[in-house]
């Protein structure tokens, strides 16, 4: 028997590795922190009658109520619509080489991000203190139209501009980014095939930003119903939170009836976020190989691998 067979039959099995892992004690202490004030604040909620959840419950699905979130929803979306259309316009002019139209958008973008938007919903409710009458015509000449300021901008109109308007200056700067983020090729390929500047937009430019654009957009549309909630400055009296406070008024408990106004804001943000959840997912296709998992497909993977572990 040669040496090396007798030295293999001599040597010992390899034993398995013990792996011992690693202890985490801080993120026990954290969970037991946040498990101490979750269960104080939960009790707060049922204990404390201040909370005034019956009240909230009698009013939080009355007429004043259910129309004041209509009106909240559709000046929402009217204001992200004028403000998206004004914005993609107010990007192409930044863009552009001339420069009165990159100039003007510059100027656009400066004022109305520079300045509050609860002073600019304020200077439009205030508008008829500037003009009693809007008129149209010749600069220095004769008018040709003339309106009734109260009449041409009601409450509504005025808080649809001025969040529109306040809306355009910081989509102008989301779609900007967007485009910018195009590589310059595919301007160039074509422009080669002979599209036009507008058609190279529409056709290859924005189609590619829109993976840019649409996550910003998202969260501005959240912010935007949020914010709708500041037309108390014109007043808009039809709006959700200014109907809210005028019953807490009457009742003389304002505490829980914007404790109600903000459940309604929960509610209506969290259906915004899992349509912008879905609408990122559907324009993320285009640059990622396998798109993941959707929560309710992530829920029944760990539901299915806990039924084969038992």
């Amino acid at each position: 028997m040669s040496t090396d067979q007798t030295e293999g039959t001599h040597k010992k099995p390899t034993e398995p590795i013990q792996a011992v892992p690693v202890r985490h004690p801080g993120r026990w202490i954290g969970v037991g922190v946040i498990a101490i004030f979750a269960a104080m604040f939960v009790n707060s909620l049922l204990t404390n009658p201040n909370w005034g959840w019956p009240l909230i419950g009698e009013w939080i699905f009355s007429p004043p109520i259910l129309k004041g979130v209509g009106v909240t929803l559709l000046l929402t979306f009217l204001a992200m619509l004028l403000g998206l259309a004004l914005g993609v316009l107010i990007a192409i002019m930044r863009l552009s080489p001339n420069p009165v139209m990159s100039g003007s958008a510059w100027v656009f973008v400066w004022v109305f991000r520079g300045t509050p938007v609860y002073v600019q919903l304020f200077l439009w409710g205030s508008i008829i203190a500037l003009y009693q009458r809007i008129s149209l015509g010749i600069p220095f000449g004769p008018e040709m139209i003339s309106f009734d300021t109260k009449t041409l901008i009601p409450a509504f109109v005025a808080a649809l501009l001025g969040l529109g308007l306040n809306e355009a200056a910081y989509m102008s700067e989301i779609v900007r980014a967007g485009i910018l983020s195009v590589d310059e090729g595919q301007e160039e390929a074509a422009t080669a095939l002979g599209m036009s500047r507008l058609q190279t937009l529409r056709h290859i430019v924005l189609p590619q930003a829109m993976r840019v654009i649409v996550p910003p957009t998202g969260n501005e549309t959240i912010s935007m119903l949020k914010t709708t909630s500041l037309v108390i400055a014109i007043p808009l009296t039809t709006e959700l939170f200014f109907q809210a406070q005028v019953i807490g008024n009457r009742l003389f408990q304002p505490f829980p009836m914007a404790i109600m106004a903000s459940i309604w804001y929960l509610a209506l943000t969290s259906v915004l976020m899992v349509g912008q959840y879905y609408i990122e997912r559907y324009y993320a296709k285009g640059a990622m190989r396998e798109l993941p998992p959707t929560p309710i497909q992530k829920l029944k993977a760990r539901l299915g691998r806990g039924g084969d572990d038992e």
